[in-house]
């Protein structure tokens, strides 16, 4: 059987939320590196392990660009941290961060005549894990950002906020904060 980095095992991990089930991959793999093969058709990257997503996201910032080997470095050198810190598999941490963090509604803007208005719609389940990914690299980048803390430790942090529902994480927030102008536009 196969370990996430040798480590980490992706056969305990449980995806509690049934909205999100079928857009969590969770496939057993050693290293998460699947060399864009699925980026050729457009809702493939459910076939991406949520890892390798996560790691995709972390790539985002403007000095890790492109630069795969460290965010795959920041990613294991996190998932230590979480797991010395909460005594879990950081991957069922990842998860419920990624399951607390994907915001459940949004606002669209319907036109009518000259007229713009706001209206709230559910969330796909493909945008909700996407939102929350991107949010936690985000905010992982955020306090990383002219700090002390490496990018590791900003990381673990979040994703261990994340998955708490801490109000002071900045995932949480974000999703807070589109949940509270989509129930404005009710």
């Amino acid at each position: 059987m196969y370990k996430l980095f040798g480590k980490w095992d992706l056969t305990e991990v449980e995806v509690a939320d049934a909205g999100i089930k079928r857009y969590v991959n969770l496939d057993p793999v050693i290293v998460p590196h699947t060399s864009g093969k699925h980026a050729r058709q457009q809702f493939n990257k459910s076939d991406i392990t949520i890892v390798e997503r996560l790691v995709n996201n972390v790539m985002r910032n403007a000095q890790n660009t492109g630069k795969k080997q460290i965010a795959l470095r920041i990613v294991d050198e996190a998932f230590d941290i979480v797991n010395s810190k909460t005594k879990k598999n950081p991957v069922q941490v990842l998860v419920e961060a990624v399951s607390n963090a994907g915001p459940r509604e949004e606002v669209v803007r319907l036109k009518y005549g000259g007229i713009s208005v706001p209206k709230a719609v559910d969330t796909a389940p493909q945008r909700r894990v996407d939102h929350a990914l991107r949010n936690i690299s985000i905010g992982s980048n955020q306090t990383a950002f002219k700090s002390k803390r490496s990018a590791a430790e900003c990381l673990a942090s979040e994703l261990i906020a994340a998955s708490n529902r801490d109000a002071k994480c900045f995932s949480i927030n974000r999703k807070d904060g589109k949940e509270r102008v989509a129930k404005a536009a009710r």
